[in-house]
């Protein structure tokens, strides 16, 4: 007998039954000729789609949620590791303590570190506006923190973005080499997209002020503000928000540069942020670092950055 959900706990025969639907669907999909594969933030999916596209199913595990420290996958999300082919990593962090968990119980299962080349920074320094990332000397993906966190928001810089295509393209041809010339062109196309899209936002923010500033909540921008010579201003730093001296600096700073716009992302909003927007005299404006639709998304975005900037 089926049992139901009591006192906020998933009992055993719901589990089952959800297990068994998947199982169902991932036959249908294997059926279909379509590749099961991971990525850990929804931007990755997108990525994904365009270089694999109708022969892959992507899973998001990450989901957005902007809480990495308290990450856990579904159930669901489980069952899904239990049949991918590839999961394609990003450096987030809550990647240090699943992936091994992934790769434990699907030992066959590609892991493909997207970020490999890329040269991160680490987050204070993407906070103070550091120097412009050269994705010309990489480094390994998995970074070293002696200086700190790594900025991981690789996916919101269009030139990073092209290095990790090139690592999914190769990933997904050596999972499935039949079918490598149709990955290739469609990595091809996608690599256009990325060069239209970058010289567009360049045009929007050749008609802003130069090396501007602006202010965020989290430091989630400081790739994309490097590559277009910006400087963003982050309210918190690596997760901490701003002690009672820091505020009144940040206060005073905003105040000194006329800056009246707080960039805030949807996953984190705190009645701090609306405190110290209206001790500016500002406003907070949304946007969202994680969102799927990521072309789209960096258009909108830039023009918020833009009209903030000062």
């Amino acid at each position: 007998m089926l049992k139901t959900r009591r006192g906020g706990r998933w009992h055993k025969g719901y589990l089952v039954f959800c297990l068994f639907l998947f199982i169902f669907q991932s036959a249908s999909l294997l059926a279909e000729g379509q590749m099961i594969v991971a990525v850990s933030v929804p931007p990755q999916k997108y990525f994904v789609e365009k270089i694999g596209g109708q022969r892959v199913s992507v899973t998001v595990m990450g989901g957005g949620s902007g809480c990495p420290e308290s990450y856990e996958p579904r159930p669901r999300q489980m069952a899904v590791i239990s049949h991918a082919r590839i999961y394609f990593a990003i450096g987030f962090p809550f990647e240090d303590v699943w992936l091994p968990k992934f790769s434990a119980s699907n030992p066959g299962m590609i892991i493909c570190h997207t970020d490999e080349g890329i040269k991160k920074i680490p987050l204070a320094e993407t906070a103070s506006g550091g120097n412009k990332v050269d994705a010309r000397k990489p480094i390994s993906g998995a970074g070293s923190h002696a200086h700190g966190m790594l900025d991981p928001h690789i996916w919101l810089s269009p030139p990073l973005v092209r290095i990790q295509a090139q690592n999914i393209t190769k990933a997904l041809q050596k999972a499935d080499p039949a079918n490598g010339d149709y990955y290739q062109k469609n990595f091809e196309k996608f690599g256009a997209e990325i060069t239209a899209l970058d010289m567009e936002l360049r045009k929007i923010f050749m008609d802003g002020k130069p090396g501007g500033s602006f202010l965020v909540f989290h430091p989630s921008w400081g790739y994309l503000a490097a590559e277009y010579g910006l400087k963003q201003v982050p309210f918190e730093n690596e997760d901490r928000e701003p002690s009672p001296r820091e505020m009144m600096n940040l206060v005073i700073f905003a105040r000194e540069k006329g800056l009246k716009v707080i960039l805030v992302q949807p996953q984190m909003s705190p009645k701090t942020v609306d405190a110290f927007a209206k001790e500016i005299g500002g406003q907070t404006v949304l946007i969202d670092p994680l969102a799927e639709n990521w072309a789209d998304n960096l258009k909108a975005v830039a023009i918020k950055i833009k009209e903030a900037a000062r």
